[in-house]
């Protein structure tokens, strides 16, 4: 049954908001995959919080466009199109993508959407190298520890030496 004009519409509002909203996007080039595959796919967008999204040229344009993105044109995109979007994590989608293209030849990501500039192939190889977000909060965190860890064993240290003195002088005393 075909879609009715407001079912569109609300559609094409959805994938706006998502393109909004969207941290960064990785366009898939899905075509050859298998469907065991591809649920395979959709599993490991999920886990990373990373929605995936497969429409029409036509309405990424369309969509592109009312987000403000209109230099952007799918319809250059060669064949069938598929959309990740990094709603909390820049690197997320990337990330997914190239280690899921490692192990299925027959998945191919082609570029993405970053600070709403288009990025080539090699761009989302490179946002894929990097470490996420949690990753990189711990070693902030381990950054910041150090310094006070270390002044806390400096000082425990001249604790441990003061009780040696006094036990050495318990000692004697003896």
């Amino acid at each position: 049954m075909a879609k009715t004009r407001q079912q569109k519409e609300k559609t094409l509002s959805d994938l706006v908001d998502k393109i909004k909203k969207s941290k960064s996007m990785v366009f898939v080039n899905f075509e050859k995959l298998k469907v065991k595959e591809a649920e395979g796919l959709r599993k490991d967008f999920r886990q990373e919080n990373v929605e995936y999204l497969v429409a029409k040229k036509t309405l990424l344009k369309l969509a592109f466009k009312e987000a403000g993105l209109s230099d952007i044109d799918p319809k250059s995109f060669d064949k069938s199109v598929g959309t990740a979007f990094g709603l909390t994590d820049e690197v997320a989608p990337a990330r997914v993508a190239v280690n899921f293209a490692k192990q299925h030849e027959a998945l191919f990501a082609f570029g993405g959407i970053l600070e709403g500039k288009f990025v080539n192939r090699d761009k989302i190889l490179e946002l894929a190298m990097l470490p996420s977000r949690d990753e990189l909060l711990a070693k902030v965190v381990g950054s910041i520890k150090a310094p006070v860890s270390g002044f806390v064993n400096v000082l425990a240290g001249n604790l441990r030496g003061l009780v040696y003195v006094l036990n050495a002088i318990k000692e004697s005393k003896n």
